[in-house]
């Protein structure tokens, strides 16, 4: 019975990592990052409007699905690091770069917005990099490097969308 009640805890992991704990904070980052992307970029996808609509509506729907995806793989390699992720949503977001859009925009304003937040991500994703590098931690460094590649294509093609205004 008392099985049913194990609750999640920090592990050492033996894999050759030398210090998976920090590595494990800077991929936290990354998880914010990502989840508020993809809540930032599902919110566009909804309220864009105007001759833009479909290219927007449909590259932000691909984005999403993409990131929503990723948010599972960062999420479960810091759990194989030994370490915890947050529980909660205020704890979760509490720590992204993505900035928040607070009223309603136009299409190449809305696309503007999200390649700077993507920008900002993949730059957040670089210092994963080489964290994992110093860290002996190949593992994380492939999956920070395959990150950043997304979303450094993400701020270009939603950078080259914004400038048909």
């Amino acid at each position: 019975m008392s099985d049913l009640k194990t609750k999640p805890t920090m592990t050492d992991v033996k894999t050759g990592v030398k210090d998976a704990a920090s590595t494990a904070k800077l991929l936290s980052l990354a998880l914010a990052d990502t989840y508020s992307l993809l809540i930032k970029t599902h919110a566009v996808h909804w309220n864009v409007e105007g001759p833009m609509f479909f290219a927007v509506h449909t590259l932000t729907e691909t984005q999403y699905g993409d990131l929503f995806a990723a948010a599972d793989v960062i999420a479960e390699r810091i759990r194989a690091l030994g370490h915890l992720t947050a529980t909660s949503p205020k704890d979760l977001l509490s720590d992204s770069v993505v900035a928040d859009i607070k009223a309603p925009q136009d299409a190449p304003a809305l696309c503007k917005s999200l390649a700077s937040d993507h920008s900002k991500v993949a730059k957040r994703l670089h210092d994963v990099i080489e964290a994992a590098d110093k860290a002996r931690d190949p593992v994380t460094a492939d999956l920070a490097t395959a990150r950043a590649a997304f979303h450094e294509k993400s701020a270009w093609m939603l950078g080259a969308l914004a400038k048909t205004s």
